[in-house]
């Protein structure tokens, strides 16, 4: 569903006067987990802090951008190969799992949800220890490697646990810009959200029907992009959402600035009605 939407008030001024040469996205990587409620599925969301230089106040998924380690180093991981995610995102295969890995490493470091186990088998059914607790900032601070914390307590990363689900770039007048790609997973039975990121000021599990009708009624803010995740995931539930990533195809999405009768709008995707 193609709309368009007002320009918010907080690009108003970037709108108005874009910059002579777009600014270069930086590659990044998202991931919308999710889980079965009693009002259906439900997904891990996060407000971030109104100080924050990209997206103050929106209700956004846990992720964050690629570091180098991320791509440079050999991450012990269990899945589809970075060819097959190169296929699925469109992209060369050295960046495609660093997307992975930059989604899973993200995921933990904001929630404590860690998509990993110690074989292709078995998956992490605790990550309440001290000790992995400790390693969430270190990895925010980079002072650790993913690569490395995974070594280090015997565990792969477990790419069959995600899937593809959508890749949006931020407009082009934005001074800060970001080439997102979207994935999908289930929290692993057993784990729970340990303590909430320094990044937001208020995170919960919100059943997705309740959380459209709270956007749609302008009591919460969330940017284009997850507006039409959740509700694309709505449509599904915890146990298939990352089978039905498996046969999704998407297109990349940059939205654009268009001006209908002198007032600015951003033409964009939110998702299927």
């Amino acid at each position: 569903m193609t709309v368009r939407i007002p320009v918010p008030d907080r690009l108003r001024a970037a709108a108005e006067n874009p910059p002579p040469a777009p600014a270069e996205p930086r590659d990044a990587a998202t991931i919308v987990v999710v889980r079965d409620g009693d009002e259906g599925i439900e997904a891990y969301l996060m407000r971030r802090q109104s100080s924050m230089a990209f997206a103050a106040g929106m209700y956004v998924f846990p992720g964050g951008g690629l570091s180098r380690a991320d791509v440079e180093r050999e991450v012990p991981w269990v899945g589809p190969d970075a060819t097959e995610w190169g296929r699925r995102f469109r992209c060369a295969p050295d960046l495609a799992r660093g997307l992975v890995v930059a989604a899973v490493r993200e995921t933990f470091e904001e929630t404590g949800i860690l998509l990993a186990g110690p074989d292709g088998d078995t998956i992490v059914s605790d990550t309440s220890s001290a000790e992995m607790q400790a390693a969430r900032p270190a990895l925010d601070a980079g002072e650790m490697a993913f690569a490395d914390f995974l070594t280090d307590h015997g565990l792969v990363l477990r790419a069959d646990l995600v899937g593809a689900w959508a890749h949006w770039i931020t407009p082009a007048f934005e001074p800060r810009r970001y080439d997102t790609r979207f994935f999908v997973a289930a929290l692993p039975d057993g784990q729970r959200v340990g303590t909430m990121s320094r990044e937001a000021d208020h995170a919960d599990w919100v059943p997705l029907s309740r959380v459209l009708a709270s956007v749609d009624a302008g009591e919460a803010a969330m940017m284009p992009p997850t507006i039409a995740a959740c509700r694309e995931v709505s449509a599904h539930s915890a146990a298939t959402v990352v089978a039905a990533a498996a046969d999704r195809t998407f297109p990349t999405i940059l939205p654009q600035l268009v001006v209908v009768d002198d007032e600015l709008f951003l033409e964009t995707y939110l998702g299927e009605s």
